[in-house]
């Protein structure tokens, strides 16, 4: 596995495009604090800031700080997937009880008739445990399993795309039984150690702070009310599907690795690029096995990446297809506004086509 090489900082005479957006987002649509980076095929990379990382003391945003980075966790998941599909170890093709028998049965459910395919792309039906009202506290991975086989099948297997934790979940278990070893120190051993990201991490059980410097996380509890300090909580419940903590430019460092063949062989690569439609991620998005495509409005080009959310923090970011640049941006809080994500990704895809 290859690692590219160090990215080098460089200044910017004048704020850009990046900066302005990231100060508008705090300006014009109450986000706390947010920040972001920007790398270019010649390695050179601009992290930026906006905001405050702590409300209450008004400290700066550290630059390139820690976020919890949500859903982007799930593109972990299936890389390790992946690489045991390349080892002969894991089909994709199988079904879900080949692996795990008698674990997935509910109401029009039946874990022999789903491939771990679905599971990765999210064609599966099984329902998102998080239709559940989730309270605060450590969650077993089997936990979240079982709240989600409450509820009935929301379609047949390979009927159509439809988003579900549940189906992240599934895959980390069969990831850690087929390996033997925890789905984190799979994550930490055949993605983090190679690919050189040195500020990025799987939190261990009852772990609920951020290691490194970062802004904290904000929380509205209904529309309207104060901003609420969330940034300590167990992240348990997000496991394989959302339970990591990195950077801006870990995220672009990882993405670029993973779309330059540096973490899977190029059959596994070009099964994860394998798309279906999935326009819950925008107009025109694609959806592989852990991986998110969308048009570029520049040129008719499309970028990689997934993104991400958990309380407190919002992930989007991305990599053109031909390597030549990558932006990944995070703000302090779940805007209640979806357009207030629309601009944070109008913002990413600006980055790229710069």
């Amino acid at each position: 596995m290859s690692a590219l090489a160090p990215a080098t900082a460089f200044a910017a005479p004048r704020p850009d495009t990046v900066q302005q957006g990231l100060d508008a987002l705090v300006r014009d649509e109450g986000v706390p604090g947010a920040l972001a980076s920007v790398r270019k095929g010649d390695g050179r990379t601009r992290n930026y800031t906006a905001g405050v990382a702590d409300l209450a003391t008004g400290a700066k945003v550290p630059v390139d700080g820690q976020v919890r980075i949500g859903s982007n966790t799930k593109v972990f998941t299936a890389v390790v997937v992946l690489q045991l599909v390349g080892e002969g170890k894991i089909a994709l093709d199988k079904h879900v009880d080949d692996y795990l028998p008698g674990v997935v049965r509910g109401d029009g459910i039946d874990g022999r008739n789903i491939t771990v395919r679905q599971l990765l792309q999210h064609t599966s039906g099984i329902p998102n445990y998080l239709k559940a009202d989730l309270q605060p506290r450590f969650y077993e991975p089997r936990e979240l399993i079982d709240t989600a086989l409450r509820y009935k099948a929301e379609f047949t297997p390979g009927e159509r795309f439809g988003y579900s934790n549940t189906n992240y979940v599934l895959a980390g278990l069969i990831a850690q039984r087929v390996s033997g070893r925890p789905l984190a120190a799979e994550i930490e051993r055949r993605i983090i150690k190679p690919a050189g990201l040195r500020h990025t991490y799987f939190p261990g059980p009852g772990d609920e702070t951020i290691r490194e410097p970062h802004p904290e996380g904000y929380y509205r509890d209904a529309p309207g009310a104060p901003l609420r300090d969330i940034t300590e909580i167990d992240p348990s419940w997000g496991w394989a599907a959302g339970q990591m903590i990195s950077t801006n430019s870990d995220l672009n460092r990882f993405f670029s690795e993973l779309l330059h063949g540096g973490l899977l062989q190029p059959a596994q690569l070009a099964e994860m690029e394998k798309t279906v439609p999935a326009e819950s991620f925008g107009p025109g998005a694609g959806y592989g096995l852990g991986l998110v495509s969308k048009p570029l409005p520049c040129g008719g080009g499309r970028y990689w990446g997934h993104g991400g959310c958990f309380p407190g923090y919002e992930t989007r970011g991305g990599v053109t297809e031909d390597g030549s640049a990558a932006a990944d941006i995070a703000v302090t809080t779940q805007p209640s506004d979806r357009d207030t994500m629309k601009h944070v990704e109008s913002l990413v895809a600006s980055a790229l086509c710069r």
